[in-house]
């Protein structure tokens, strides 16, 4: 038997921190030789942080990597294990992502990354260079300081693996898996028997199938050790990096580390028998067939047992049944950790949400409340980094920490329902009994003085005063007015974010929350610079479908039991008054189903359909119970509104990334903002296929009661565009 021991670990590191990532990085290698692991697995630019971004193009940044692996290095660290460590290299004129394999103090090679990801939330093609020459190793001079202190000049450079006395190993670094010709395939069939695979993957709901799916495949036909570490936490940007580092053995995971946490250091541990991968390599007669022709791989040979042999003290690690969270699950912890690693680096004191009453800022507030859960249970299970950061956070004192949820979140969560005329009892209600069920501080504040003076301003201006639609008023009329109301709590919000720490003689400032969801980006349905407008927003790319199934699971599993009155309320802007014959409800004024908006999101971003094309498919999805004629003007409407609306993406509150359709416009789906949005060639194309399939018909988009359509410029842009006649939609 040749029995190994591995440890790969989930770090949160924090880019452009290089204190504290060296720190994470040197607890996480302890951890893993106090288990009596020889190889030790780290995190895709570990060093640096993956989200670094356009700071990849400062040298500093390469430097102070080089400076904090020097660090490292001299001391015993690397002694008697193998480690690989991430960050940015330069050779030449080129700047590659790179794993440095060290032992004992020295630097054995460095491996480049060969299939950089670009495209989504990624784009390491614009900071780096992707590793080409593949036939060879080339020599790498290290920089002078480095080759002064380690007594190395060069060490080899570029694609190939390991070769110990006892096994081969290789880096395959996270993309390189999921392209059509992986490097572990014919890495495989060269002898490789471990893979390391060193990632900096993000959460997406339902993602994490998809990904130990890969690690599986990799090992099941072809035999090996497949090791995975990723990072975990807000690196200081709109991704939560999710973790699950694991380790995977022909076929059967044997390790898997946690998904979502607050630890800032996660390591996993798993021994296994070598034997059991050339066993099976050596039963799978076209394995060994492809193996006899296989093209070369460069090699370095590295005079170095990693192996023990037969030992009973040492047990096998046994296959586990993996370990999924639910998609409620996923949203309430994903958020919540993202939130938590967002208040304790920022410097704030808590957080501010207006609450209304709905479903999007009840569910914001849910999460706010799991995140409470999770670090008072963090602080219990005897996590003394989760302790510290609470005892600043909430300002303890006299060897106080917090022990009940509530009592945290009273002291770092402010909600604030911000009432007008047209708010209802109930909902003013469901935010008061909410703010109780999680311990929040609450404010119950009546703006409509606020919004008096100002129509009375603009009446003493112009001479006239507007009026709502149900009192004989006009559309603009209307829209005016509810944006007055929507734009005045985000003023409020920021104000009291700001001053009541004051208040209650508290350093610090609150972060505002936003709660607008992925649909309402997607559709515009939200007025620019309303409550949609804050510092950060954990739900904004998560669908209204998943919010509602989320708030049902909140209400049990987190306690929150007012939850499912919320849940099963019409969802509602209240910003028109209420009359026995009228109530404002979303989907009226949206003029589609939040359903609906799920779809045209996932035919428009993850299956990159234009009009025509999301057309085409609709009629197949939909055919049953709509015509051609129908489908039509539900795709020009929706085009429509899209189009209208784009703008709004351009100052969209930085928000948790969770969905694949998010429209975020910063990084993620990248458009214009100004459309034509008539769309004449796309619709006048589709009016074609509607003639063919049922005659003279012509579709055209569908008004309703509070659409404006005439020319007006859209935020003095000079879009000969309607005008968004939704009730949260102006500009």
């Amino acid at each position: 038997m040749r029995l190994l021991k591995v440890a790969t670990c989930n770090l949160n590191q924090w880019a452009m921190d290089f204190e504290c990532n060296t720190k994470n990085i040197k607890e996480s290698i302890v951890r893993a030789k106090a288990a009596g692991a020889v190889i030790r697995l780290g995190p895709e630019l570990e060093i640096t942080g993956y989200g670094c971004e356009d700071h990849f193009l400062e040298l500093d940044t390469v430097t102070h990597g080089w400076e904090c692996l020097k660090e490292i290095l001299l001391g015993d660290w690397t002694d008697g294990i193998l480690c690989s460590f991430g960050m940015p290299v330069i050779r030449g004129s080129e700047r590659y992502n790179c794993q440095v394999m060290c032992l004992n103090r020295k630097i054995i090679m460095i491996r480049p990354k060969m299939w950089l990801a670009n495209d989504g939330n990624y784009r390491e093609l614009r900071w780096f260079t992707a590793w080409k020459q593949k036939e060879q190793f080339v020599d790498f001079q290290l920089p002078s300081e480095i080759s002064e202190a380690l007594l190395q000049q060069t060490v080899p450079f570029g694609y190939g693996y390991i070769q110990f006395l006892d096994t081969a190993v290789a880096a395959e670094v996270c993309e390189e898996l999921f392209s059509p010709m992986p490097p572990h395939a014919e890495l495989a069939l060269n002898g490789v028997e471990v893979f390391m695979n060193a990632s900096g993957s993000h959460h997406q709901l339902r993602k994490l199938d998809l990904r130990l799916r890969a690690f599986i495949g990799a090992t099941h036909t072809r035999g090996g050790v497949y090791m995975y570490s990723n990072q975990q936490g807000c690196d200081g940007g709109r991704l939560y990096y999710d973790g699950c580092c694991c380790v995977v053995v022909n076929g059967d995971v044997v390790a898997q580390g946690s998904q979502f946490s607050l630890k800032d250091v996660e390591v996993v541990v798993a021994q296994i028998d070598l034997d059991a991968v050339a066993s099976l390599r050596g039963s799978i007669s076209s394995f060994q067939e492809q193996a006899s022709s296989k093209p070369k791989v460069p090699s370095l040979a590295v005079p170095y047992k990693l192996c023990q042999s037969f030992n009973l003290q040492m047990s096998l690690s046994s296959p586990l049944k993996i370990r999924y969270h639910s998609p409620e699950e996923e949203i309430a912890f994903g958020p919540g950790c993202w939130l938590w690693d967002y208040l304790r680096r920022s410097g704030a004191s808590g957080f501010l949400l207006p609450l209304s009453g709905g479903a999007d800022s009840s569910s914001v507030a849910a999460i706010v409340g799991c995140m409470c859960q999770l670090v008072v249970k963090d602080i219990a299970n005897g996590d003394e980094h989760v302790k510290a950061d609470a005892i600043r956070i909430g300002h303890y004192t006299d060897g106080q920490f917090p022990t009940d949820s509530k009592e945290f979140a009273k002291r770092i969560f402010y909600t604030v329902f911000m009432g007008s005329e047209n708010s209802s009892e109930a909902t003013k209600t469901r935010a008061k009994v909410l703010a109780d069920e999680i311990g929040s501080w609450h404010l119950d504040v009546c703006i409509d003085g606020v919004i008096s003076s100002l129509l009375s301003l603009f009446q003493t201006l112009t001479g006239k005063r507007p009026l709502y639609k149900v009192d004989g008023g006009s559309n603009i009329e209307n829209l005016g007015l509810q944006n007055i109301q929507a734009r005045i709590r985000m003023v409020l919000a920021f104000m009291l974010a700001s001053l009541l720490p004051w208040v209650h003689n508290k350093p610090g400032f609150y972060l505002v929350l936003g709660s607008s969801n992925v649909d309402e980006g997607l559709r515009g349905y939200l007025t620019k610079y309303d409550c949609s407008s804050a510092d950060i927003n954990p739900i904004g790319s998560i669908s209204k479908l998943d919010l509602r199934t989320f708030l049902k699971w909140a209400a049990t599993h987190l306690g929150f039991s007012s939850l499912a009155e919320i849940e099963a309320a019409p969802p509602t802007a209240e910003l028109e008054p209420i009359r026995a014959n009228y109530s404002q409800l979303d989907e009226v004024d949206m003029g589609m189903t939040y359903e609906e908006l799920s779809v045209y999101g996932r035919l428009r971003k993850v299956f990159r359909c234009g009009p025509v094309s999301m057309f085409k498919n609709l009629c197949y999805k939909w055919g049953t119970k709509l015509t051609p004629l129908e489908v039509a003007d539900k795709v020009k409407y929706f085009f429509k509104y899209y189009s209208i609306n784009r703008h709004k993406m351009t100052v969209l509150t930085p928000s948790y990334h969770a969905e694949s359709y998010s429209p975020e416009d910063n990084r993620f789906d990248l458009r214009q903002f100004l459309y034509n949005a008539r769309w004449p060639y796309q619709f006048r194309k589709i009016d074609e296929l509607v003639h063919e399939l049922d005659g003279d018909k012509i579709a055209t988009p569908k008004s309703t009661d509070h659409e404006h359509v005439d020319g007006t410029s859209v935020g003095g842009m000079g879009v000969v565009a309607a005008r968004s006649g939704d009730p949260k939609a102006g500009f």
